[in-house]
Order: C-alpha cells, then sequence, then structure tokens
C-alpha cells in the first residue's frame, strides 16, 4: 500500500495532499480542565501563540499550568489538507503538524518565556520526528502571530544555537512561519493526559538551556 511504503520523513507535496473537507470537526466545548470554553476568542489584552513540539499530547500538558497561559487547545496546522482527521494527519498526506495553540496574558508571561519552555521542553533538531514519533506530523515548529513574535522565535533560534552546538547537538531545523489556520484536533485529544494521566508522552528536551531572558544577546 502507498501508506505503508511512503517515507514518513518525506513533506507531501500540496498537489499530492489529501482533499479534506469544507466542514470544521466536531471538538470539546469546554476546556476539560478551566471549564472555559474551548473556541474562546483571545480576551481584550491577550495574546495568542502556536508551536509544534512533537506529540502534542505531552505538549499540552507542559503548557496549561504555566500562570498566565489562560487557555490551550491542541489541533493541526501548517499543512494543506483543511479540517483534517487526526487518521489522516497520521498517513503524512495532509502536510499537517500536531500543534498547540494557547492564550496567554503577557503581563503575567511573556512570549520570551514561552519560548524558552519551547526550546528546553524538545529537541529542535531532530527534523520530521520527535523521539520514537516519527513523521512531518511530529517536526518542530515556532507559527507567529505578529512581527514582534517572528522577530523574537528568530532571535530565540540565533541564541539557541550555539548552546546547542557547544553541547554537541547538531543544528536547528525548527521552521518559522506566521500562524496558518488553526484546525481543532477532535474531542479526545484535547487535554488528553489530564484525562488520561498515565498516557503516553513521548516528550523531552536536550536538557541544554536555552539563554533567553538571562541576559545573553544572540
Amino acid at each position: 500500500m502507498f501508506f505503508m511504503d511512503r517515507k514518513k520523513s518525506d513533506m507531501v507535496a500540496a498537489k499530492d495532499a489529501l482533499p479534506g473537507r469544507t466542514t470544521p470537526l466536531p471538538t470539546a466545548e469546554t476546556h476539560f480542565i478551566s471549564g472555559l470554553p474551548l473556541k474562546s476568542a483571545v480576551p481584550q489584552g491577550m495574546e495568542e501563540a502556536m508551536f509544534g513540539m512533537g506529540c502534542f499530547w505531552g505538549v499540552e500538558r507542559k503548557s496549561w499550568s504555566v500562570p498566565g497561559v489562560w487557555l490551550t487547545m491542541v489541533g493541526y496546522a501548517a499543512g494543506f489538507t483543511p479540517n483534517p482527521t487526526y487518521k489522516e494527519t497520521c498517513t503524512q498526506l495532509t502536510g499537517h503538524n500536531e500543534v498547540l495553540r494557547v492564550i496567554f496574558d503577557p503581563a503575567m508571561v511573556s512570549y520570551d518565556a514561552l519560548l524558552k519552555l519551547f526550546w528546553e521542553g524538545h529537541d529542535p533538531t531532530q527534523g520530521m520526528r520527535q523521539g520514537n514519533d516519527m513523521g512531518s506530523t511530529y517536526r518542530s515548529g515556532i507559527y507567529t502571530y505578529s512581527d514582534a513574535q517572528m522577530a523574537a522565535a528568530v532571535a530565540s533560534r540565533n541564541l539557541y544555537q550555539p548552546a546547542l552546538t557547544a553541547a554537541g547537538r547538531g543544528q536547528i531545523t525548527t521552521e518559522i512561519m506566521p500562524a496558518p489556520v488553526f484546525y481543532f484536533a477532535e474531542d479526545y485529544h484535547q487535554q488528553y493526559l489530564a484525562k488520561n494521566p498515565s498516557g503516553y508522552c513521548g516528550i523531552g528536551g536536550t536538557g541544554v538551556t536555552c539563554p533567553i531572558g538571562t541576559g545573553v544577546a544572540a
């Protein structure tokens, strides 16, 4: 079968992507932990951020307890197939990444602090995989919502690479791009590890500290 033989490290071309659908998938109505509406608008004074760090179950768990993070949700982004299902993304034929989207209060937690959590919370040098999770759905990515976020993301990458190199790690493969359309993942994926505390989590960092916020210049 084509799906079985296709290399998971390949990024599907737009012309070869699955067709998807025009109707959004149903998802959870509320956040399992906070009870907030999962599709809440961004409140005045707050901002949003989006990251890909591997399996989104563990990525979301790293974020929902951070002071200043108001709401977390998982989904699919940076691909070609509209409104993809989880099973479709697993074929690597949608182009999507498993991502975390957060709404946060910058008066309580800075975007730089979220970037530090991002860089130290996974291995950004692995290309189309994260640990034992293989495929383009597990690639490292920062998806920005403003010019300021883009500048901060690029600066943080340039700051972190020398630290990784000094520790014997490879080149950062993280894609950094303006935030694409975010498609909510299905109900059971939202806050999965709060519902299933002993569930699988393949997220792990390199152990290399990102010097962002320590006064080290890029």
